[in-house]
Order: structure tokens, then sequence, then C-alpha cells
């Protein structure tokens, strides 16, 4: 491989010849703060129009946490949404109830709505449960991961749809989406690993897109700070607990050691989506009995969860 270009020990941008700030090993570039930016926002510009993930008169909701994706991801979204005619952007930040982690980044998604002139709404678990997160975790800390993920997802939908949104916008990033698929291949779980939730999914739920699933952790990290938006923030105490945690350990090795290898496992969940289209029966989409909302079982998951918690 050519040796890259170098000025005063510094390698230097593959197109302008300026000091390069992170190294592409799929494109083998070095990029300067100017082009990694255009080139993260052209990148996610690409994957909206091939997945058709938005359309004119579309009110996008961003799941806004205020870490650096999602921050990322509003940022984004902020410039490239007027294209779009008629679409409109709205912010929805979940406070779980985290004690020592949610108000920092609950200050910073604020902060940033603010900066942006994004409408900010904020919904937490004590409105949808009447118990912050903390509270019902007493005991059974390793459920944390599981019973978070139920009570967000619920309380995103619930306030987008409030919200008039036609589609949710999250923050996953490439690191996420690999992630992702190796804990569901460890997991053995086919259904999870091939299930469709964007553009042309079931009419029951509000579409949800994933601008950010072709740009890395690393390339969002740099790309806010270059513009002097990176902040540090505390991580969720549950992580530890979590089996992502394990996996985003073995896989950032496997990425260092054998570059590629996050793109090729998402590659990998799409060839097997397309391998199993029409031979995997998937289970039929209905209302729960006891809330309305559509599920694949008699109860969904948010009122199986309430029973458990004694609620």
């Amino acid at each position: 491989m050519k040796p890259p270009a170098v000025s005063k020990g510094v390698p230097v941008c593959s197109c302008c010849g300026e000091p390069a700030v992170i190294y592409q090993p799929a494109s083998k570039r070095h990029l300067c703060g100017r082009h990694l930016m255009s080139d993260v926002e052209l990148r996610v510009a690409s994957t909206i129009k091939n997945e058709s993930q938005i359309h004119a008169g579309d009110r996008v909701a961003v799941a806004l946490s205020g870490g650096k994706d999602s921050t990322a991801l509003l940022v984004i979204f902020s410039r490239l949404l007027p294209s779009f005619q008629g679409s409109e952007l709205v912010a929805i930040t979940v406070d779980e109830g985290i004690a020592g982690y949610r108000a920092d980044t609950l200050r910073a998604a604020e902060a940033l709505t603010k900066k942006l002139g994004v409408n900010h709404h904020i919904v937490s678990f004590r409105d949808l449960i009447s118990n912050d997160l903390d509270a019902l975790l007493k005991g059974r800390e390793k459920e944390a991961c599981t019973v978070c993920g139920i009570l967000r997802k619920k309380a995103l939908a619930d306030a987008a749809r409030d919200a008039g949104a036609t589609v949710i916008a999250t923050g996953h990033n490439l690191d996420d989406e690999a992630q992702s698929v190796l804990m569901n291949t460890l997991r053995g779980d086919l259904p999870r690993l091939i299930r469709d939730t964007g553009p042309g999914s079931s009419s029951l739920f509000l579409p949800r897109i994933k601008p950010l699933a072709a740009i890395t952790e690393k390339e969002i990290a740099a790309y806010l700070f270059v513009q002097g938006l990176f902040s540090v923030l505390p991580e969720c105490p549950y992580t530890k607990y979590a089996l992502r945690a394990e996996v985003r350990t073995m896989l950032s090795r496997l990425e260092r050691l054998h570059p590629g290898t996050m793109l090729h496992l998402v590659y990998s969940k799409k060839q097997i989506e397309k391998y199993c289209e029409g031979m995997v029966v998937m289970e039929p989409l209905r209302r729960c009995l006891e809330c309305g909302d559509p599920c694949s079982g008699e109860i969904c998951q948010v009122c199986r969860l309430k029973h458990s918690l004694g609620k």
C-alpha cells in the first residue's frame, strides 16, 4: 500500500493536503476536518436516498439521547432535511430516570436543540410506568437492558405519535449494527436478526430509520470533535451488565486486527435476509389485548413487563 503523504510528521488529507484528523481503512484515505464533515454528510444523504428513508412532507422524530451518535444525527439532519420539501424535524428525549447519568445528557440535548432551533420533547419512564428505571431495577439489575429497551421503545413511539411524526430516526452507527448482528447470532435469534422495522414495514408501526448505519463510531466522534460539538458525558451505569459491552470489546479488537470486520458482519445480515425471504414465517401482528398496541402475541412486551414488575 502506498504510504500516506506526510507534512511535519503528520499525515495529510488525501483530498487537499491539509493535516488529516482521521484515517478511513475502508477507503484507504486520510481526511482533514472539512473533508471528513463533507464525506460523512454525503454518505448519510446517500443512505437516506438509497433506502428511501425520508420523503417530502415527512415529520422526522430524532431519538435524541444527548450522546454523540444522536447529537451527530440531529446536526446532520438539520443540514440535510431542508432538501426534502415540506419536511420537519422534532427531537425526542427519553428520560429513563438513571441517577448520575441522565441529567448530564438531558442538559446536552436541551442545549443542542436550542442551538439548532429544533422543537424538543422530553418523555419519562415515570410518565409511562409511574416509576424511574433505577427503582424498577432494584434487585434485578442484570435485566437492565431488556427492561430499559422495552420501555424506551414504547416511550419513544408514543412521544413520536403525539408529536405528529411520520418516521423515527435513531443514531445507530456501523459499530452498533455489527454488534447487534453478532449478538443475535450468538443468541441464535434468527427472527430478530432479519426483522425489518424500516420504511415498508407494517403500517401498525411508525417506520424506524438508521441514517448513520454506514458511519463508524470513530468517524462520528471525529465529526463532532472538529466542529467543537464533542462532549465527554458519563456512561450508563447499567452497561456493565450488558452482553453488548463484551461484544463491543471483542469486535473493536477484531476490527483493529482485521479492518472491514464490521462491514462484513452487516453485509452478512443482508445476505441472510435475502436467503430467508419467504422461508421464515414471522408471527402475524395483532393488537395487544390489554393496551391495544401492535404486537406479535396476545399481550405486548410492555404489558408483560408490567405484570412481571407487579404493575
